[in-house]
């Protein structure tokens, strides 16, 4: 008993109280958007409340156990989660045009978001055992071709967003370990001539429509740029205190669409205003400060990858979720972390700051 209560004091819970606040926070926007609806059963609101609770009970777990124990299966964690892919591909469901979903029961779960976690395991257990070499090329080929597999896989349902997350998370991890300039300039021109083929052979009009609706949501007010338009509209309205929660004229009269999930940032901005905007910045900072404070105190490589993985995937879905809501990045439908109604992503980014939670754990 006196180990299992000296284990929780080590847990950082500046972190973990902050987790608690962004928990709070959406679960009073998405009660405030149930208000709005014409049922008003709270549905959502209910459904937030369930996988946060369990949510908490997977980061617990997750914290509770030495994290050199997803070391030693990261290989086989890659392969199985690969191959839950390709299942997901032949026997999905298709949810608003994607075939990224696994309908068990009464939850629709999107395995690509633990598919993340996968990744950031694999890149961390090859990155901890490769990171004094790194100057030769041949490993950035290999944790990018390994990348590469996962992005393939869900760009092919298609899920342009996750697959964004997913080369995010690499290349963020790969700048951290440090690579020559040389190096750097052939990824780049790599990326460039990747672009240009994808444009040509591998998005879908629509996704094109929605890159250059990025670049000019003008061109097409009712259509593809239509939601940039009322999301800007809706943080701008806002002001400095905000509407109040349930008034935002946006939302509630669903001029927003998908207020609870994609553009819930807007909804924060709109309802609670600069004051609300601020908050949530604020924590997000506050976060990733308690996780880089993690990585650097860590006792080994493996540990510091692992934080560094998972505050790279934080920090690209939440720089992609804002910015599409501030009209500076594409539509991509990527949820902002611990803030947008959805299960799969909750528990994803709690399994994540678990894994974060057990590395700050061993090092006390």
């Amino acid at each position: 008993m006196r180990n299992f209560f000296l284990k929780w004091r080590n847990l950082d819970w500046l972190l973990f109280f902050a987790i608690i606040i962004f928990l709070v926070l959406s679960t009073s926007v998405l009660y405030s958007l149930s208000l709005n609806t014409d049922t008003a059963n709270f549905l959502t609101f209910k459904k937030q409340i369930i996988f946060a609770l369990s949510g908490l009970v997977l980061f617990f777990g997750v914290a509770s156990i030495n994290y050199s124990f997803w070391s030693t299966y990261s290989k086989l964690i890659f392969i199985f989660f690969a191959l839950v892919l390709i299942f997901v591909l032949l026997f999905g469901a298709n949810v608003k045009g994607t075939t990224g979903w696994l309908v068990l029961g009464p939850f629709n779960v999107q395995p690509v978001e633990f598919a993340k976690l996968a990744l950031i395991v694999w890149l961390a257990r090859y990155f901890s055992e490769n990171a004094p070499e790194f100057k030769s090329f041949k490993h950035i080929l290999v944790s990018g071709g390994m990348t590469l597999v996962y992005v393939g896989l869900v760009a092919m349902q298609p899920d342009l967003g996750s697959a964004l997350v997913l080369l995010g998370t690499w290349l963020v991890v790969l700048l951290f370990t440090g690579i020559q300039k040389k190096h750097f300039v052939w990824l780049a021109s790599a990326f460039v001539i990747i672009s240009v083929v994808a444009w040509a052979f591998v998005l879908q009009p629509y996704q094109q429509s929605r890159i250059l609706t990025f670049f000019d949501p003008g061109r097409d007010p009712q259509g593809e740029g239509y939601n940039v338009i009322q999301s800007m509209v809706a943080v701008g309205s806002g002001q400095w205190f905000g509407r109040g929660l349930a008034l935002g004229s946006q939302s509630s009269l669903r001029f927003l669409p998908e207020p609870g999930t994609d553009f819930i940032f807007a909804v924060i901005g709109e309802e609670l205003g600069l004051v609300g905007v601020t908050l949530v910045l604020g924590l997000f900072t506050f976060m990733f400060y308690r996780l880089f404070l993690i990585m650097r105190k860590s006792q080994d490589d493996f540990g510091a990858y692992l934080v560094l993985g998972a505050a790279a995937m934080l920090l690209v879905q939440t720089f992609i979720n804002i910015g599409m809501n501030m009209g500076i990045s594409p539509v991509t439908g990527i949820p902002l972390p611990l803030i947008s109604a959805g299960g799969s992503s909750l528990w994803a980014v709690l399994i994540a700051l678990g894994l974060v939670q057990s590395v700050h754990i061993k090092n006390k």
